[in-house]
C-alpha cells in the first residue's frame, strides 16, 4: 500500500474524568438540560441512581482522540486538511456517571488511499473496565 498519513493499526488512547463541572458546562453549551444530566434529586430516585453524562459529550471526547492521532502526523496540513466525515454505529452500552474515569481507545482499522479516507474504531471503558460506548470514525483528507 502507498504511504498515507495513518496506517491500519495506528492508535491513540486518552483518559478523561467525567466531572460535575464538565457535565454542567456541556449542558449549557449544548442546551440539553434534561434532568438525566442536571437534576440529581430526580435521577437519584431513578433506575440510574444518579446523574448521567450526555452521550454527545462522549462523542466530543471521541473527537479529541481523532485530533490527537492526526496531530502526531508530521507536517499534517502541508498538502491536505484532515476533516471528520462523521461517526457511525455509536452505541451507549452503559451509563456514564459523574466521577467516572474513562479510557478512550481509537484504532485505525481501514485506510482508503484512493478516496483519501480512514475509518477507525473507538471504544470507551470506565474505571472498572466496563465497555460504556463504541463507535466508528471516518476521517477525510482534503487537498
Amino acid at each position: 500500500m502507498a504511504d498515507f498519513y495513518l496506517r491500519v493499526g495506528d492508535e491513540v488512547s486518552l483518559d478523561r474524568e467525567v466531572t460535575e463541572q464538565a457535565v454542567n458546562t456541556f449542558a449549557d453549551l449544548s442546551g440539553d438540560h434534561s434532568p438525566n444530566h442536571v437534576d440529581e434529586g430526580e435521577m437519584a430516585a431513578s433506575t440510574y441512581k444518579g446523574r448521567i453524562a450526555h452521550g454527545a459529550m462522549l462523542v466530543a471526547y471521541m473527537s479529541a482522540c481523532s485530533t490527537e492521532i492526526v496531530e502526531r502526523v508530521p507536517n499534517v496540513r502541508a498538502t491536505e486538511t484532515p476533516v471528520s466525515l462523521g461517526y457511525d454505529g455509536i452505541r451507549y452500552i452503559r451509563p456514564v456517571y459523574i466521577g467516572d474515569r474513562l479510557k478512550l481507545h481509537y484504532t485505525v482499522k481501514e485506510v482508503d488511499v484512493e478516496r483519501r479516507r480512514t475509518r477507525s474504531t473507538i471504544t470507551i471503558t470506565n474505571q472498572n473496565g466496563d465497555l460504556v460506548c463504541v463507535g466508528e470514525h471516518i476521517l477525510k483528507w482534503v487537498s
